[in-house]
């Protein structure tokens, strides 16, 4: 995966650029914003990463200008600026993703991951399986030890997002953004109730929990050990 980020502080910049090589990945690094528009624009990288305040030419500018020229290369914003009219703004702009800092490498490694997925061309495959929990996208069912299991749209989604994430961690927040499309905290419950209710359809009445919670840091669905 080859990667670009768009930052002028030099010690975040080197933080986030020698994670991403200690997982085998190529993220190369601007300072500016018309250099990185100009970067961006080359159609080499599969996500570009874009603080929102840069010298030249601001994150905002250069994202639209991106999207004006028809260039549909997933945008993560990474800044400062957390407050909601601020990720609105960021959103509306043409990016697909906004995390604020200061953040966790991890969750800005899992929302790349997330963002590439979501380029999967039509093609990819039609069931989703963990264990002997299968979902058929096409039927739109879902079944565990051949027994069907009926589901609502949202649990269904939900199952979706964790099945094509299997083995990862997905956080609170992106678990908002994939399912609900909400990129703010709504501070209510709605994750963990629909976890729950998912829980009890697709653990509960068999020997073995595939959905786990992991404490502090998200949900996982994953097959046994």
């Amino acid at each position: 995966m080859h990667l670009l980020l768009i930052e002028d502080d030099r010690k975040t910049a080197k933080h986030i650029a020698r994670n991403f090589s200690e997982k085998g990945l190529v993220c190369d690094v601007v300072q500016d914003g018309r250099a990185g528009l100009e970067a961006a624009s080359s159609g080499r990288y599969d996500v570009v990463i874009v603080d929102r305040m840069l010298p030249e030419l601001d994150g905002l500018s250069l994202v639209k200008a991106l999207r004006l020229a028809h260039d549909t290369t997933p945008v993560i914003y990474l800044t400062a600026l957390g407050g909601i009219d601020d990720r609105v703004a960021g959103l509306e702009a043409g990016a697909d993703d906004y995390l604020t800092k200061p953040f966790a490498f991890s969750e800005l490694a899992a929302r790349v991951r997330a963002l590439t997925r979501r380029n999967v061309p039509a093609s990819a495959a039609t069931i989703l399986r963990v264990a002997d929990l299968e979902m058929d996208l096409v039927k739109r069912t879902v079944q565990r030890a051949g027994e069907a299991i009926s589901l609502q749209k949202r649990e269904f989604l939900l199952l979706e997002v964790l099945l094509r994430s299997s083995g990862q961690i997905l956080t609170r927040s992106m678990l908002l953004e994939q399912v609900w499309d909400i990129h703010f905290d709504p501070k209510t419950s709605i994750v963990e109730t629909h976890i729950s209710r998912l829980r009890a359809k697709i653990d509960k009445p068999f020997d073995t929990p595939l959905l786990h919670t992991v404490r502090n840091c998200g949900y996982t669905i994953r097959a046994p050990a």
